[in-house]
């Protein structure tokens, strides 16, 4: 069975705390497993989490801070050392090459899987598979960052009282599907069109067009809210987002479940942001995310 879901291995911002590790997010989506910037301790968590380096077949770094890449050599030398059985892809900003040749050569290992550098050069589409295309969009950090957005394709939907208005059952069904037309009947006139799931990541960023076009219709955002909106001038200054400005740009783009994280340790209480956000006009489905939690995509509608 399919299973599309958010594991959270970690939300801290800048440092761990005991109670938040570094950053880290695995995308389960179907039959892939997209793992987002493995901060440090990221392999801990995922043995935490229950996440087998079997899991992952993408790694997407949004940029070359600390806490969003220092896991890297560890996911790295776990995946070779559990000879993970398939090619992984690792997309980085290709600015930050020599990081990341140092993250994958920190340590001497024998590498015995496939892993495909393919880094990121422009905003556009990194890959296409059968279930989704993967894109990025440049955002505005100190450094240079970009986010994430997964695309599912739009399809059909099949309407049953239709199909059975007309007479269409069990390998027929399969037939006009392919086909597009039987016995007169258009594959138009007993289904619907079925829009496809969206999913984005946006890390440090300050508000930009690249927020608003990765934020746009998705089913699931998952952004980072570092500040509180009484600290907008510190979160401009370096790079990030507050609470309210996460919240408006899921507003703005018609999110359906907005998923705040990226915290700094300046702020005891995780519930202020969630009310910032509802302060912002967001109404969606709210989640402020903790360390070792699991958010479902939402069903379509």
């Amino acid at each position: 069975m399919s299973v599309r879901e958010l594991v959270v291995l970690g939300t801290a911002s800048q440092v761990p705390t005991r109670h938040r590790n570094h950053n880290g997010y695995l995308l389960r989506w179907d039959t892939e497993g997209l793992l987002f910037d493995p901060g440090e301790g990221t392999q801990r968590q995922m043995l935490r989490a229950g996440v087998a380096a079997h899991d992952i077949t993408r790694i997407c770094v949004t940029h070359f801070h600390g806490d969003h890449s220092l896991g890297l050599a560890g996911v790295i030398q776990r995946i070779n050392l559990d000879r993970v059985p398939h090619p992984v892809a690792a997309h980085y900003p290709l600015s930050g090459q020599r990081f990341f040749d140092r993250l994958r050569y920190a340590t001497a290992y024998r590498e015995t899987v496939k892993l495909r550098e393919e880094p990121v050069r422009a905003d556009g589409v990194l890959a296409r598979t059968a279930g989704f295309v993967l894109e990025a969009r440049k955002l505005s950090h100190p450094v240079e960052a970009y986010g994430y957005r997964l695309t599912e394709p739009d399809g059909r939907r099949m309407l049953p009282d239709r199909l059975a208005a007309h007479g269409i059952a069990g390998p027929d069904v399969g037939r006009l599907q392919r086909e597009g037309v039987l016995g007169g009947v258009t594959l138009d006139e007993v289904s619907e069109e079925r829009r496809g799931q969206r999913f984005a990541f946006v890390m440090d960023t300050r508000e930009c067009e690249g927020v608003d076009a990765l934020a746009e219709g998705c089913d699931m955002l998952v952004i980072e809210s570092t500040f509180l909106d009484e600290d907008a001038a510190l979160a401009k200054d370096h790079g990030h987002l507050t609470a309210g400005q996460a919240a408006r740009a899921a507003v703005n783009g018609r999110v359906r479940h907005l998923v705040l994280t990226h915290f700094s340790q300046r702020y005891p209480d995780p519930e202020l942001f969630a009310r910032q956000a509802r302060a912002a006009g967001f109404d969606g489905e709210l989640t402020v995310a903790q360390d070792l939690m699991r958010v479902p995509v939402p069903r379509r509608r």
